[in-house]
């Protein structure tokens, strides 16, 4: 082999040292004793030559640098080298693998990425394959070369790496590497170095994950191996706990077994811990914590050790003796600032020292603010803004503000004593948020002389001022508006005006498109800001702002803006979330409909003035109908639970209160009803209204005891109980209870919402609190939805498993197999799978049923009745009867791991609801099981030729076709192999139709293209 350099080595050497054209040309004579094949692929087959290429290999590459790789003489040779590494390490003896994984590890280590990239996959392969050695001399050094590639990888490749990774198994054989470490006997940098491409591969590729999490060995022996004292141990386990949490099904693995795993990682949080560990610690709870029910159940585990250890990195800042590196404390910042937006922790935020470590890092003389104790606001203001660090705000101000924010939104209320130290600090804390949130005013208006570090800055003190203002605990929300009133003075008229007028002149533009980008976000929240001060919310009524709103409210609605808050704030990018998988919804509780949810937050906040119940606030073209059923096709769509809850606020200006749902649409039907009715409610005048105890036993349980009204006596002081031996049981309400409060509250349990006029509202209230009706008692009140809070669901499967179930008067009874259950049924001598029902609830949504119920023939007085399905999709349909929802799969690793029989199951189960829905009736049911087969043929492209003869069997012909659009692809692949065989002429005839329109769709895209 020649050297490939274009210049001969006299006239190269005069600009490198005579060392390097020395090993070079060292290097080329051993070389060139092998030969080319071909394909101009290097070899040499005799192990005397090989030792004495990686010789000089070795040598050659100690004198590489960015400087000597300047020369064509040093440059040119790496793709030499490289060939010959690839082929040696493809050798298959022991001691020559030992000797060419050593200089592999060191060639790529010295390499720059630059000159590495174009080779990096050529020198990966031979190297994977070598990872199945038991050598540890060749298995260490194996891993430790891919470790340097995979850091040095570009994204552009990683997805051939992968394919590398799967021909050659070397993620299996990496596991069974941790498998055979012995915590006694074997080196620990064995484990490091797999460990490390174990959380490489997991971190790189989300398809890794699935076999990390699912195997117990693996885990065991984890479990054992984190005991060893060696730091560089807790880091490398961190990591791989860390890069297996970025799957949601692996993180609730691990949080199940979390007492473990979480003393663990709160220990390396400690103030003793090494740098690194502490930093790994705070990256694993940020991993746990994507999601808003794994942050629930670790802060839960260890709430109190987990947020003492965070304001603890976050202290250190200020304490000269124990700064931490800059990436812990922003890692510890990212942390804090999604733990604290956690329900019921807030005390052990203030135990920990949250207020002492925001007011050290905002202010200088914290001595002077703590003694003067008795200035008046005016004094406290003034001493406050010569006081707090402005630099300190630009570094750390949006992760203080969502601190700070968060610790307000989630306080419920400052107890006797918890304050006494503390009270002004916090004061000075709200002060200057107030201070910097009218110092952003500025900002926004003008936002072209400012960059996007501002913006971000702005929507944080804007966001925590909203919290802040709108908190259930009255003396930070209280105090917070004594300040900004105070701070607003002179410029908040204008401010005002300015915020309404940029909307209008938005809203008023040709051909009006509003983004939801970050300024109109800020914009709606400093207005929602504003109308929480009184004064300035009549100047946002009198500047027509009202008007505005509502018009910005069906604006959004018309044109949803999927904005999540980490896309529009650069400060709160996640590189967690961009690597996770099988994470559904991980969004705040404003979801991704920002500009949405702070309309209807204002628009709400506005309409709690009751001078405004007749103000005309609709454009001419809009009527007041048409909005208010805009709103509740919110509360019935697929919005977050904050745009919910503000969309049921707007509704109790018209009257409305609750929650419309789908499920509630179809069970309000039944209200006042006699047909099925097996109860009946009397009040004082002796005026009843028949009910459906099934209904009542879960929406209203407080009513009565449910189930029991033979043996029970209500101890509700409202209600007594008076029984009829016969089908109707008669319940007497208290005298207090009159029909007008009774109707209303059983519109609400049947419908989950009701209108009600100003005069009955208080007897509502009185009726709703005997009955525990907590969602509606939060409506009927003037407070406001806490955030955070969720929407209530309108579900009525308890019924089917709550102990006044026997109260069920129909069987449903699977006959399309001849399955029979474990034992017998506890209720009934049957053995087939078989569900007892109410006939009232599945008669509300069936039209075949209730045609059948109503008939007068024999049928209709049956109990029970056959329904041609499997078990497992009478199950389906029985909860879809009672929750108006499908169990969809998640479709993450689990469900791609599936077995394909399991999943073509699934699938089956909808074809067959499917089919079922169209006999009997049921449009909306045969909606949603058609858009899950489809669903899961898109997740799963390969099920489609199973699914498509039985969904032809059932002729589900709609479904037929998608099947075959998605086997259309590969048509010939699958008529070549046989495939097609199994399945009918026209069937075969169908997807050749859809391959032919294929190839006729995209010739005529090539030739629009060109």
């Amino acid at each position: 082999m020649r050297s490939s350099t274009k210049h001969g080595t006299e006239e190269t050497s005069r600009d490198i040292s005579a060392q390097v054209a020395s090993l070079h040309q060292r290097l080329y004579h051993s070389l060139n004793i092998g030969s080319l094949e071909s394909r101009g692929k290097w070899t040499c087959s005799d192990i005397g030559t090989q030792r004495l290429i990686l010789r000089s290999i070795a040598a050659f590459i100690q004198c590489i640098s960015n400087e000597t790789l300047r020369h064509p003489l040093v440059k040119d040779s790496i793709k030499d080298i490289v060939g010959a590494l690839q082929s040696i390490l493809e050798s298959k003896n022991s001691s020559v693998s030992i000797l060419a994984t050593n200089v592999a590890v060191n060639f790529v280590r010295i390499l720059p990425s630059s000159a590495l990239q174009s080779h990096i996959l050529k020198l990966a392969c031979p190297v994977a394959k070598l990872l199945f050695s038991k050598q540890l001399e060749v298995a260490i050094p194996c891993a430790t070369t891919i470790n340097v590639i995979l850091s040095k990888l570009s994204p552009s490749q990683e997805r051939e790496m992968w394919e590398i990774f799967r021909e050659t198994k070397a993620l299996g054989h990496v596991v069974c590497h941790i498998k055979l470490f012995n915590v006694n006997d074997s080196p620990v940098e064995y484990f490091l170095e797999m460990a490390s491409v174990l959380s490489k591969a997991m971190w790189l590729w989300s398809s890794s994950r699935f076999s990390v999490w699912s195997d117990t060995e693996l885990l065991g022996a984890l479990d054992i191996i984190k005991f060893l004292p060696q730091y560089t141990v807790k880091v490398a386990m961190l990591q791989v706990y860390s890069s297996l949490a970025l799957c949601r099904c692996g993180s609730e693995r691990l949080l199940d077994n979390g007492d473990r795993v979480l003393q663990m990682m709160v220990d390396c949080l400690g103030s003793s811990t090494a740098t690194p560990v502490r930093m790994e610690a705070l990256k694993l709870a940020t991993c746990l914590a994507l999601s808003q029910r794994g942050c629930r159940k670790m802060m839960k585990m260890c709430s109190l050790a987990l947020v003492k250890a965070v304001i603890g990195c976050l202290s250190s800042q200020y304490l000269p003796s124990g700064k931490l590196d800059d990436n812990v404390v922003l890692e510890a910042w990212r942390l804090a600032s999604i733990i604290c937006s956690i329900k019921d922790h807030h005390m052990h935020f203030l135990k920990s020292g949250i207020i002492e470590c925001l007011f050290n890092l905002c202010f200088d003389n914290c001595v002077e603010i703590h003694q003067k104790c008795d200035l008046s606001n005016q004094d406290l203001i003034t001493l406050v803004q010569k006081s707090y660090k402005p630099d300190t705000l630009l570094s750390f101000g949006p992760y203080i503000w969502n601190l700070l924010g968060g610790f307000a939104a989630n306080f419920l209320e400052i107890g006797d004593g918890e304050m006494d130290s503390k009270e002004y600090k916090l004061k000075a804390l709200i002060i200057c948020a107030c201070i910097s949130f009218v110092d952003s005013m500025g900002t926004l208006r003008h936002i072209s002389q400012y960059g996007s570090s501002n913006l971000t800055n702005c929507e944080s003190v804007s966001r925590a001022m909203l919290k802040m203002l709108y908190t259930s605990c009255k003396h930070i929300a209280t105090f917070s508006k004594l300040v900004l009133c105070e701070i607003l003075k002179l410029d908040g008229r204008n401010y005002v005006e300015y915020l309404v007028d940029t909307l209008n002149i938005r809203l008023a533009g040709k051909n009006c498109v509003l983004s939801a980008g970050l300024h109109i976000v800020i914009i709606l929240i400093c207005l929602a800001c504003y109308c929480c001060l009184p004064l300035y919310q009549e100047i946002v009524v009198k500047f027509q702002g009202l008007k505005t709103v509502v018009a910005l409210t069906l604006w959004w609605i018309k044109n949803p803006a999927h904005t999540k808050r980490t896309s529009i704030v650069p400060f709160f990018h996640d590189s967690f979330l961009e690597r996770s998988c099988c994470y559904a919804n991980t969004e705040m509780w404003e979801g991704e409909d920002m500009s949405l949810f702070f309309s209807l937050w204002i628009l709400a906040e506005l309409l709690q003035d009751s001078s405004l119940r007749d103000t005309q606030f609709f454009d001419k073209d809009i009527s007041e109908s048409y909005f208010i059923q805009k709103l509740q096709d919110i509360l019935r769509g697929h919005y977050s639970h904050g745009v919910k809850w503000y969309a049921s606020y707007t509704l109790k200006h018209f009257g409305i209160y609750g929650f419309p749902s789908k499920l509630g649409d179809r069970i309000g039907k039944l209200f006042e009803v006699k047909e099925h009715a097996d109860v009946k409610l009397v009040v004082a005048n002796q005026e009843s209204v028949f009910a459906h105890e099934a209904i009542l036993a879960v929406r209203c349980p407080s009513l009565f005891p449910p189930g029991k009204l033979i043996e029970k006596v209500s101890t509700s002081p409202t209600i007594e109980v008076d029984v009829e031996r016969n089908s109707m049981n008669t319940v007497h309400l208290s005298a207090r209870v009159n029909h007008q409060s009774l109707t209303n509250l059983l519109e609400y349990a049947y419908s989950g919402h009701t209108q009600v006029s100003v005069d009955h509202l208080r007897d509502l209230r009185i009726l709703a609190k005997s009955c525990k009706l907590e969602y509606l008692i939060q409506l009927l009140s003037k407070g406001r939805p806490l955030w955070g809070t969720r929407i209530p669901t309108f579900d009525l499967k308890p019924a089917l498993y709550s102990p006044g179930c026997y109260s069920s008067d129909l069987i449903l009874e699977a006959t399309s197999t001849s399955q029979l259950v474990d034992q017998k049924c506890e209720r009934c001598s049957c053995y087939t799978f078989h569900i007892h029902v109410h006939k009232v609830i599945v008669a509300s949504s069936c039209g075949y049923l209730r045609a059948l119920f109503q008939s007068g023939m024999q049928d209709c007085h049956s109990r029970i009745v056959a329904v041609p399905i499997s078990s497992a999709s009478l199950t389906e349909l029985v909860n879809w009867f009672y929750s108006y929802e499908l169990s969809m799969p998640a479709f993450d690793c689990s469900w791609q791991h599936s077995a394909t029989q399991t999943k073509v199951l699934k699938v089956q189960t909808y074809l067959e609801l499917c089919w079922l829905a169209e006999f009997w009736l049921i449009d909306d049911l045969q909606e949603e099981c058609y858009e899950a087969v489809v669903s899961c043929l898109d997740f799963s492209k390969d099920l489609s030729i199973k699914i498509i003869q039985l969904a032809a069997n059932l002729s589900q012909w709609k479904v037929v076709q998608v099947a075959a659009d998605h086997m259309a692809p590969s048509f010939h692949l699958l008529r070549d192999s046989g495939e097609l065989d199994q399945l009918d002429e026209h069937l075969v005839e169908i997807v050749r139709t859809a391959s032919v329109q294929l190839s006729r769709d995209q010739c005529y895209k090539n030739r629009t293209d060109d």
